[in-house]
């Protein structure tokens, strides 16, 4: 029988695990539910990839996020493992034909986003994909005390009633004590089963700047650290104004977030990751799933609202383990409106409800219908005719998410797709008459099997390709087939999609459960709080204020953060602090001295090392500062 050890080599390439992960694999393949915990980057995946090959069947794989769902299955395929994903905004004749094909054949992984397993067709196919583990990426989303909270996650201990005796892994860089314990209560654990990996980055620097100018200090680090880098920004428009100015400072940049076609979206993370360009601005739209180990700095140019985000994020470098640096730039401002987030990220029931009448209105959706459709919900537009705040809108949407009316998603990608609406006879004719058109039907058929009978997924770059033609004119050229009656085209969509769990009702029927609602509210206050611990700490590393908040009291000092390096710096050998006791007595004892004033004749003394013995001195009752800094002897 083939080992953990022989899967690895074969599909991987790799001689040996990674810290943990073997721990992991054997945890599931001896039937327990297992809950790992495993920092950005620290190779979850092979976690579950490993097992499922090990064993015959299928494995359940539970993602949110759209691209990564795609990128796995897309490196799986390379490596000649059969893997297929359903997510938001697939057709249902979609949906049958990837269900039907993982029944059917010798398929390893099942990717479904959350709002999946909702369906009457995922339960009707359910008994026959043969499941042998389910994988719950980002498994955070399962508890209403997370940062992302994702009402469908919670379908998943309901799916287990119906797979007896199949292990669960779930997944996640950044879990609380308290979310830990959530998930595993929320999952169905029969037992608590934890393994977390070491928090700890010892090639990471985290360090905190308080500045006013964040342009000018950005372009300072970059100047002083080569290499690739990420910039993290709160807003699309900020974005898009932090690159351009870089660029004006000659440095190579781009900006990307949600808003931007898949295209671009592509284009740029493309970009980044050959090199081409420098430095990506972006939101947090941007790094899921996205393995590039060089990247040498990740600044912050906003505070996060919570340390689980700033950690994922920071933690994109250095995962080649050289040196790196993770830099947050904050001021008061900052923090002051970080904890005014609160109110405006939990609007009230009121709020909500005007914001569920204006989505009603927009869409024009009579009360009772609506449930279990998608629709292309374009929130610029919306917010210009209705004149709503972009913050009430994005937080009241999801305020009905999780309160189960409806879900928003931003990074819906449909395919093209294609079916022939004509018979052979007539399209023969037509190819007679448009000879332009003949290449383009022929690869058509040549290239899609069935789709002369069925509608199949296409990709117009594909055909541009094998044509040796633009994208564009294929594009075209699939229009005029379509006004031709020959062929239905439904270009790809990558527009937001809205999606109705339910029919819509009327407005003043619209209940929330508002305790549930506060709850969270109180969970993210708490959150805040610690997150501006964090940006104002100066004497803790930094390293260990982050591993302590997921759990983790075993870190040690990192040595390299900002804080290390000024606590190193202020160190005093028993000499050194001899030699201070007795200048600072002997400058104050004939004049009383500005604190300044007295720093300045001590010239060469780092500040840090002069001010503990001062401190000293003050409470051994040697010297005195009175509250306008003068410091005289006693």
């Amino acid at each position: 029988m083939r080992s953990i050890h022989d899967i690895l080599q074969q599909y991987w390439g790799y001689q040996s695990f990674r810290p943990m992960q073997e721990e992991v694999i054997q945890s599931v393949l001896d039937g327990k539910d297992t809950l790992a915990l495993m920092p950005t980057g620290g190779g979850k995946s092979i976690c579950y990839q490993v097992p499922a090959m090990l064993n015959p069947g299928l494995c359940l794989v539970v993602s949110p996020l759209i691209a990564l769902m795609k990128d796995q299955v897309e490196n799986l395929r390379k490596k000649d493992i059969t893997a297929f994903a359903v997510y938001s905004g697939m057709t249902r004749k979609e949906v049958i034909n990837i269900f039907k094909t993982a029944t059917e054949s010798n398929c390893k992984f099942l990717y479904v986003s959350p709002e999946r397993l909702e369906t009457t067709l995922f339960k009707e196919y359910l008994p026959g994909f043969g499941i042998n583990l389910i994988a719950v990426d980002e498994a955070h989303c399962i508890s209403q005390w997370g940062y992302d909270f994702r009402p469908p996650y919670l379908r998943i201990a309901e799916i287990r009633k119906e797979l007896s005796g199949v292990p669960v892994m779930a997944l996640s860089a950044s879990a609380t004590p308290e979310v830990q314990i959530d998930i595993c209560d929320k999952l169905g654990f029969t037992k608590q089963h934890i393994l977390r990996q070491s928090f700890e980055r010892p090639n990471l620097s985290y360090s905190v700047f308080s500045v006013d100018s964040k342009i000018n200090k950005i372009i300072e680090v970059l100047h002083k650290v080569n290499g690739s880098s990420l910039v993290y920004c709160r807003s699309r428009k900020r974005a898009k104004e932090i690159s351009e100015l870089l660029r004006l400072q000659k440095i190579s940049a781009d900006y990307y977030h949600a808003g931007l076609s898949t295209e671009e979206r592509n284009k740029k993370q493309e970009d980044w990751i050959k090199n081409r360009i420098r430095v990506i601005v972006c939101t947090n739209a941007f790094g899921m799933g996205i393995d590039k180990p060089d990247v040498r700095t990740v600044i912050h140019a906003d505070v996060p609202d919570c340390l689980e985000n700033y950690y994922q994020e920071a933690g994109r470098a250095g995962r080649d383990g050289k040196i790196s640096y993770a830099v947050l730039l904050c001021n008061t401002r900052d923090l002051f409106e970080l904890e005014k987030t609160t109110e405006l990220r939990y609007p009230s029931i009121d709020e909500i409800r005007n914001v569920y009448q204006a989505i009603a209105n927009y869409l024009q959706l009579p009360a009772g219908s609506g449930g279990g459709e998608y629709f292309e919900f374009d929130i610029s537009d919306f917010l210009k005719k209705f004149n709503l705040s972009s913050h009430t809108v994005v937080y009241a949407l999801k305020a009905l998410e999780q309160d189960g009316w409806l879900s928003f998603n931003e990074q819906v990608f449909v395919p093209a797709s294609v079916v022939f609406t004509t018979n052979k006879e007539y399209l023969h004719a037509f190819e007679k008459e448009n000879p332009q058109l003949e290449l383009l039907v022929k690869t058509l058929l040549r290239t899609y099997g069935g789709i002369f009978d069925t509608s199949c997924s296409i990709s117009e770059k594909l055909l541009a390709g094998i044509m040796h033609l633009p994208a564009e004119k294929i594009k075209e050229d699939l229009k005029r087939l379509h006004k031709a009656g020959i062929i239905e085209y439904q270009p790809q969509k990558d527009t937001p999609q809205l999606y109705f769990l339910r029919n819509r009702i009327k407005t003043e029927d619209l209940n929330i459960d508002m305790q549930a609602h506060a709850k969270r509210k109180e969970s993210f206050l708490k959150r805040i709080r610690q997150m501006k611990t964090y940006a104002t700490e100066e004497g803790q590393c930094r390293s260990r204020i982050i591993s302590s908040y997921f759990g983790d009291s075993q870190t040690r000092a990192c040595g390299i953060c900002d804080n290390c390096l000024r606590q190193k710096a202020s160190h005093l050998s028993k000499e050194e602090f001899e030699t201070l006791h007795h200048r600072i007595i002997n400058l104050v004892k004939y004049e009383t001295l500005d604190a300044k004033d007295l720093l300045l004749k001590l010239n060469g003394i780092k500040k840090e090392k002069a001010w503990k013995v001062i401190e000293f001195l003050q409470a051994e009752d040697k010297i005195e500062m009175d509250k306008k800094g003068l410091i005289r002897l006693k």
